[in-house]
């Protein structure tokens, strides 16, 4: 079963909400969003007792002592502190304190995480690294035991491979709270013997089993994945895709993240199709460390449910009081009845939704939007700082891409080539069949037709493997290149741009760096952010982060790129298991398929 928190002694919270013993804090008339009942009740008082509420009610006059700590909430919102339902440290580019750091003057008091990213390059270790430090925080940190790792076997070279042994140890950690996202989906509608027996280990461990159907097909297919015992979703960026998840009783989690932002279309499930907002949950999968600083975090999810016609409270609902349910959590953690964790914001506007003051387990963590609460040190071993291994320096040749079979000494004419097109905002890619010319027995980048080329570069086993492609849709119209060792999921070396020597010298600078993200145009490197953790994390804190990666995604647009978050655009193009077309130090993958095609036809 769920591994819970410890429980507070119920004769002393009793004896606060009786007035025999004094609260330590005492917030008093504020206006309480109730979610488990949808009301929001004006004059209430909020009595706390170490990390959890002892008494909510008119008034706490009762449980105040001489050394009782009072908040004057003045009429503000009292609200439960917010909860991800879905989400990945790693793609803030952050550690996990370095994260919370980020998020908790935006009110987010609990995540749940699935750190397959780092699992994909260090295994084990690298779960259980980021399970160490999410037990240290000022908040609550549970955590997925990645599923699909690597995402697509035989697909794709990952740093590691787990499976259903080391998934039934990790189900007897304390903090792991269940099976992360199972995006092999192909693997549980065919009965693939491996995804299941993980799927079979968490469930007799009592805990949740996490989604991700990335399809359009709801078919068989998607019937198959839902027999098969995911129990939420994140993937969906239609209406139907929400309608769908909760009819085949998966939770729809509506994503708002910094590239994928899919509340707006799906929250429509909600306001116009009228399906019962209490199975829906909120969540951000991915964000920048630039959108936390800068925009938010679930409560940037909050905010946008609100503007797509959701009542505050019903928004609130989906992030808070339903991940917790979903989670097994309600106990202990969003709403403020007696016994929760002492997880409050106060708000002045829930429309705007920037809170005030956030207190997690009973402490004032925030003060007038700043972060008061000190974060625990976590140091993390020279190992997770050695993780980018190439056999040879990179050279301009390894970027070309040959044809064979022409006829003529020259090598000239056309192809057709299978193309990598971006969409922008969206998770999924098209499959663009392109006419491309062909000089020398090379196809080249065509800046007037905004096709580039993608490389992925194996950097887990120095094998030398170098794979090349083409991508429309980055709108680079300069010679340059951008190279970044975060490329889920395996997060090889992946580098895009449209000047073969510009590529090298981005994989090469890179490299020695020991990973991140650089931008190279006419030769200078013109942005940069160094993530020495496992090549896709930095220990700085995160305004250093988003102003270092600011600075890459002003080298994307130096390059003429006009994608609202390309760096996340290019993380994705090497994740191999949603459609339709990506590309793996293996080869060019057709995902509708699961099968490996060539970049240009015969």
């Amino acid at each position: 079963m769920i591994t819970m928190p410890n429980q507070p002694d119920s004769r002393t919270l009793v004896s606060v909400a009786m007035g025999r013993e004094p609260a330590d804090l005492v917030i008093r008339d504020g206006q309480w969003v109730c979610v488990q009942t949808g009301e929001i009740l004006p004059h209430t008082d909020i009595a706390v007792k170490g990390e959890r509420i002892a008494f909510v009610g008119p008034d706490a006059s009762h449980a105040i002592g001489p050394t009782t700590k009072i908040i004057e909430a003045n009429g503000r919102y009292l609200v439960p502190g917010l909860i991800d339902g879905h989400m990945h440290v790693e793609s803030g580019m952050l550690t996990v304190t370095e994260f919370v750091r980020a998020v908790v003057p935006h009110g987010t008091t609990a995540m749940f995480i699935d750190p397959h990213e780092i699992a994909n390059v260090f295994g084990m270790k690298g779960v259980r690294l980021m399970v160490d430090e999410a037990a240290v925080q000022p908040i609550h940190v549970w955590v997925q035991m990645p599923s699909c790792v690597p995402s697509a076997p035989g697909l794709e070279t990952p740093g590691a491979s787990l499976g259903p042994e080391e998934v039934a140890e990790a189900m007897t950690w304390d903090g792991i709270i269940g099976l992360g996202e199972v995006m092999n989906f192909p693997g549980v509608f065919l009965g693939d013997e491996k995804m299941h027996a993980e799927m079979d280990a968490t469930r007799k461990a009592g805990k949740v089993i996490g989604g991700h159907y990335a399809s359009p097909d709801l078919g068989l297919p998607f019937h198959g994945y839902a027999a098969g015992g995911p129990e939420d979703d994140h993937e969906g960026t239609t209406v139907d895709d929400a309608v769908a998840r909760a009819r085949q009783g998966m939770k729809p989690m509506l994503r708002e993240g910094s590239g994928w932002r899919d509340v707006a279309k799906q929250v429509k499930a909600i306001t116009e199709r009228g399906l019962d907002p209490r199975h829906f949950i909120l969540c951000t999968d991915d964000s920048h460390a630039d959108t936390l600083v800068t925009e938010g975090h679930v409560n940037r999810a909050v905010r946008m449910a609100i503007a797509g016609g959701l009542p505050p409270v019903t928004a609130i609902q989906m992030a808070t009081l339903n991940p917790a349910e979903h989670f097994g959590m309600a106990r202990d953690i969003g709403q403020i009845p007696p016994r929760r964790y002492a997880d409050i914001l106060l708000v002045s506007d829930l429309a705007q939704f920037e809170p005030d003051v956030v207190i997690s387990k009973g402490r004032i963590a925030v003060e007038s939007g700043k972060l008061v609460l000190d974060l625990p040190s976590f140091s993390y071993p020279d190992w997770a700082r050695q993780s980018v291994h190439l056999s040879r320096p990179l050279a301009a040749a390894d970027f070309h891409l040959s044809v064979s079979g022409l006829p003529g000494e020259k090598g000239e004419g056309t192809r057709v080539a299978n193309v990598i097109g971006v969409v922008e905002g969206q998770a999924p890619t098209r499959h663009l069949r392109l006419d491309m010319a062909i000089t020398n027995g090379e196809v080249c980048a065509d800046l007037g037709r905004d096709i580039a080329k993608i490389a992925v570069i194996e950097r887990h086993h120095a094998s030398g493997r170098v794979q090349v492609g083409l991508v429309h849709g980055f709108g680079f119209d300069a010679p340059c290149a951008i190279a970044s060792t975060v490329g889920h999921d395996c997060h090889n070396l992946i580098v895009v741009g449209t000047d073969e020597a510009a590529m090298a010298q981005a994989a090469n600078a890179l490299a020695a760096l020991g990973g991140g993200q650089i931008v190279v145009k006419a030769g200078q490197i013109i942005g940069q952010v160094a993530l020495p953790i496992a090549g896709i994390m930095s220990s700085e804190r995160a305004d250093v982060v988003a102003h270092n990666a600011a600075t890459v995604l002003d080298g994307f647009r130096a390059c003429g790129c006009t994608l609202n978050n390309p760096n996340m655009q290019l993380s994705l193009l090497a994740l191999v298991v949603i459609p339709e077309l990506r590309i793996s130090d293996l080869g060019l993958v057709d995902v509708t398929r699961f099968e490996f095609i060539p970049v240009v036809e015969s």
